[in-house]
């Protein structure tokens, strides 16, 4: 994807909505969203956890994770169950077939982001991710500190 230029000559950022549709697009097939490929992500790294730690860890509001979580569920992407502890929260799993698009899109991803990358010198892509990476971090601390709605 040629990327364009700003009126400054800087390239679109990775997460430009630009790149987030071509993102949509490109596993638009596999019938999910980047959204939900983010929540497939998240379940898989932490299993079983409840919608507000779902919210937490995506930094999005409760109630639009809750929809998200429903609509998952009727897609049989995730399996909601209550908790043992408190009636109120769902914990959430990620079926065997919500694990496998995950995979597919993951590929998607994976491939798209050897082309995107391909626009540095191979010998600069690391060290990009390392630094992007450090930034990821800094916004997710940032968004930690962000007052929360009750």
């Amino acid at each position: 994807m040629a990327a364009k230029r700003s009126p400054a000559g800087f390239e679109p950022a990775i997460d430009s909505p630009e790149r987030r549709r071509l993102f949509r697009r490109r596993i638009a097939h596999l019938g999910i969203t980047p959204d939900q490929f983010t929540v497939m992500r998240t379940l898989l790294e932490k299993e079983g956890i409840t919608q507000r730690e779902l919210a937490q860890a995506m930094s999005s509001d409760p109630n639009t994770v809750a929809s998200l979580s429903e609509r998952m569920e009727l897609a049989s992407l995730v399996r909601r169950e209550p908790d043992t502890k408190d009636r109120r929260a769902h914990r959430l799993h990620l079926t065997p077939v919500g694990r496998r698009k995950y995979e597919e899109a993951r590929a998607k991803a994976l491939a798209m982001q050897i082309e995107i990358l391909s626009a540095l010198p191979v010998n600069a892509r690391e060290a990009f991710l390392r630094n992007l990476e450090i930034v990821a971090e800094a916004c997710r601390l940032t968004a930690e500190k962000s007052p929360r709605r009750k």
